[in-house]
């Protein structure tokens, strides 16, 4: 991967983004935060901690009311990842989150669509205050009156993000990340180039409406890799219409193809045909969830017969394969167990403990 092009750096919660850096990765909660009751709240932190332990960094929630800012303020001082407030159309609201009593990391909002000057400065005046970061996100589809027509939407892109670039040196402030995201990749792409290469500004990179798992997926992969490989990126989102835990492990794979996240599970299974004995299938269903929580740089293989068992996996640090009920245990290439298939699971976790 190229070097990292040098941007500012900036502090969300404990988490630094931009400079020399981690690439840290992020999701959205995907549902509204008004209407919880008390467990309710304690079941979103729950999940917040399993997507910490998935390899989340950073969580944004969607603040659309005053109410909505108030849970959020709560719940943020409570969670085990920097919350970030995602807001529109009223600095209110975004005053709220930046409040003294809120534990809130980041805000993000478009300084274009919050109202008169004197309100986006009383916001840029508050986070000057609390040293809390400013996320301006600009999507494709939702660009000024305008630039709406525009022919070339990159440029549009970044004429957009210098619109709110202006107004935020005009306040002296600089403690800023910016994303520019479209549904199209390549426009996706060459807007961050243009903008990477004028800016300094961290940027919050990924390919928004993306669609279902598998599309979505393919889509922020070829946008975010690419981009990453040219040294462009601070911190990634891969947005997809699937639970956040799924767009924490597609990112994290993506990011561990660029030689971030490496402190986490490298899973090499086959694809299963006729020759398969071993279910791949169900015993990664039965893992796959656990697995990505483990926090170490290991090989895991899980192959489907005697062809591409033990010695086509040699390099793995823990491999599981099998023969009918005959299942076998190996590691680096050398079977170490031979056991059953109700047996198979408990073994495998045993080893995975001593790895």
């Amino acid at each position: 991967m190229k070097n990292r092009i040098n941007t500012y750096e900036v502090n969300a919660g404990g988490v630094k983004i931009g400079g020399n850096n981690p690439i840290s990765l992020q999701t959205m909660w995907k549902s509204p935060l008004t209407g919880q009751n008390e467990n309710d709240l304690k079941s979103i932190l729950d999940e917040l901690i399993v997507f910490k332990a998935n390899g989340c960094d950073i969580i944004r929630f969607a603040v659309p009311d005053i109410k909505s800012a108030e849970i959020l303020s709560e719940l943020s001082l409570k969670s085990p990842i920097p919350v970030v407030a995602d807001i529109h159309f009223d600095h209110k609201i975004a005053l709220r989150c930046l409040d003294e009593k809120s534990g809130i990391a980041k805000i993000r909002i478009n300084p274009g669509n919050i109202g008169a000057e004197w309100k986006v400065a009383e916001v840029l005046n508050r986070a000057i205050d609390r040293n809390i970061p400013i996320r301006v996100g600009v999507n494709g589809g939702s660009l000024p009156s305008s630039l709406k027509n525009s022919k070339d939407k990159a440029d549009a892109m970044v004429k957009a993000a210098e619109m709110e670039i202006e107004l935020f040196e005009k306040f002296n402030f600089k403690n800023a990340v910016f994303s520019l995201k479209s549904s199209d990749v390549d426009i996706t792409i060459e807007t961050n180039r243009i903008f990477a290469e004028k800016y300094k500004y961290p940027l919050h990179i990924g390919v928004t409406e993306a669609g279902p798992l598998i599309a979505g997926v393919v889509k922020n992969t070829a946008g975010i890799l690419t981009l990453l490989k040219e040294g462009i990126g601070s911190t990634v989102r891969v947005s997809l219409s699937s639970p956040p835990v799924d767009e924490i492990v597609a990112g994290k794979s993506i990011l561990k193809l660029c030689g971030e996240k490496m402190n986490s599970v490298n899973i090499v299974s086959c694809p299963r045909c006729g020759r398969a004995t071993f279910d791949v299938h169900s015993f990664l269903s039965k893992i796959n969830k656990r697995l990505n929580t483990v926090q170490k740089p290991v090989t895991i293989a899980v192959m489907g017969c005697v062809v591409n068992g033990p010695d086509e996996a040699k390099d793995a640090d823990l491999g599981i394969t099998g023969s009918g009920n005959s299942v076998v245990i190996f590691r680096k290439g050398e079977i170490i167990i031979k056991t059953t298939g109700k047996k198979a699971e408990e073994e495998f976790w045993k080893e995975m403990e001593k790895i």
